[in-house]
């Protein structure tokens, strides 16, 4: 999706506030336009339009509710992962609209926003973000609390694009607009503001290329398939 796709896609969504109530009440109450499980003590699941009001117009009959809510107005929803073909941990944030390459890992903590495409074989390690329109190709190995900053505003700016097998360290950033070349390495902690040449090693805050890839680099960044079997 380009800028605009994704402006319009949140513009025009229906703003939503999801909510689960445990309600306790001494009395049926209908709960219109919800999913309700039980009699008497029910578990609702609805928008909190629909859900508040009920729970003040049956208040004389309610023993006692909790109302679970973890969004307001939210307009990009989760994406559905029951179909896709790869391995997703619990606690990684995927929103929807994100592309997920078949046997991609995606790490607990890990969030990649709207827009966004991971690669085939491509593992985004815990608590990565991958931000708005970023692209990451295959084989590759985003590190741990690495950053790929996101653009979906200013919607004039150019995202985020990793080529094939790059592997960028843990709590490295790349900034908007930098392509990362293939087979790069990113070290740790590094600051990306240019673009990085093929099979460049860049380190540093700015990071600067320091050599090219040899044959130690190569061994010390090797893949492992066994990580990406399903």
């Amino acid at each position: 999706m380009n800028a605009e796709e994704i402006i319009r896609f949140i513009h025009d969504a229906k703003k939503k506030t999801p909510v689960k109530a445990y309600v306790k009440a001494r009395a049926p109450i209908a709960f219109e336009n919800c999913k309700v499980f039980g009699a008497g003590d029910l578990i609702v699941f609805g928008e909190w339009a629909d859900v508040g009001p009920q729970l003040e117009r049956y208040a004389a009959v309610i023993e006692d509710v909790v109302v679970e809510s973890d969004r307001r107005n939210s307009a990009v929803p989760l994406l559905d992962l029951k179909g896709i073909n790869a391995r997703i941990e619990p606690g990684a944030t995927i929103r929807d609209r994100v592309e997920i390459g078949d046997r991609a890992v995606i790490m607990m903590g890990a969030v990649i926003n709207i827009g966004a495409v991971v690669g085939s074989d491509t593992m985004i390690d815990m608590n990565a973000v991958l931000g708005g329109r970023a692209i990451v190709g295959n084989r590759c190995h985003i590190g741990a609390g690495a950053v790929l900053a996101g653009v979906v505003e200013p919607a004039s700016a150019t995202p985020v694009v990793v080529e094939d097998d790059v592997l960028i360290g843990a709590n490295a950033v790349v900034i908007e607009g930098v392509r990362v070349g293939r087979g790069a390495v990113i070290a740790a902690g590094s600051v990306v503001i240019h673009d990085v040449p093929e099979n460049a090693v860049v380190a540093g805050v700015p990071g600067r290329v320091i050599k090219t890839k040899d044959e130690q680099t190569e061994k010390k960044t090797a893949l492992v398939d066994a990580l990406r079997a399903l």
